[in-house]
């Protein structure tokens, strides 16, 4: 009788490939935020896109923790981590941008063409993070973006607006924050990111009756976190950078 010997997976590769499974998480959400889009329900997209935005943000470091590129090299964890983003920073927020007509018709679909199309030409850029983790040109967030016009109800020609210079931006060299990896200004960066995020739950909670304290709000804290970047290129020794 032959014996089959099995070969013990070593509880480093178990806990790194978990990781992966949490990262793959974020395209379920999206499907689910695809069907609540498709049926207009945009506050519960919304909130998946939330939940996937949450996802994005705490599996970079746990993989770091864990070690997932030592453990498992020929698993590529940031080709796994570009696919769920392009869907769920990009194509999902595109949709939900058409499917509301916010924009109008048949602009509403050109908008989105636009975002999607410059979105996956941005994502073959191998330079598209500088040195200090800035997003070099508009780093395609427009899950913050469109969440962002819906929230203070932007009109069709504020959102064009904003959706073409956001496009044009994506190909040009200007610094855009990663408020996370920044070390730069971190803590004030933190603290609005996260100002932003609560107001930005806060009007979901309302199912976007959004109350003019919570508009100006989130203008308010979008703007600073659109054009931050862009000053301290400008300002390199803006929070204790040393010029070169």
């Amino acid at each position: 009788m032959k014996i089959f010997k099995y070969k013990r997976v070593p509880y480093a590769e178990i806990r790194a490939f978990s990781v992966h499974i949490l990262t793959a998480s974020g395209s379920f959400l999206a499907f689910l935020g695809v069907v609540a889009a498709a049926e207009h329900r945009f506050v519960d997209m919304f909130w998946w896109l939330g939940l996937a935005l949450l996802v994005d943000g705490i599996d970079g470091p746990i993989a770091r923790k864990v070690r997932v590129k030592e453990v498992l090299p020929n698993w590529s964890g940031d080709t796994l981590d570009n696919i769920i983003d392009y869907v769920t920073y990009v194509l999902l927020p595109a949709f939900a941008l058409y499917q509301s007509g916010m924009i109008g018709e048949p602009w509403s679909f050109v908008a989105a063409g636009m975002i999607v199309v410059s979105s996956a030409i941005y994502y073959a850029d191998m330079g598209m993070k500088t040195d200090e983790y800035f997003f070099s040109g508009f780093p395609v967030v427009w899950n913050m973006l469109v969440f962002t016009l819906f929230v203070i109800d932007a009109s069709a020609t504020t959102a064009m607006i904003i959706v073409t210079i956001s496009v044009v931006l994506t190909f040009l060299p200007i610094n855009f924050l990663h408020p996370v990896r920044v070390k730069r200004l971190r803590p004030l960066n933190m603290t609005i990111f996260l100002i932003w995020c609560a107001l930005g739950g806060y009007s979901l909670l309302l199912h976007f009756t959004t109350p003019d304290w919570v508009v100006a709000g989130v203008v308010i804290t979008s703007i600073y976190l659109y054009c931050v970047g862009g000053v301290m290129q400008l300002l390199p020794s803006l929070g204790g950078k040393t010029p070169s």
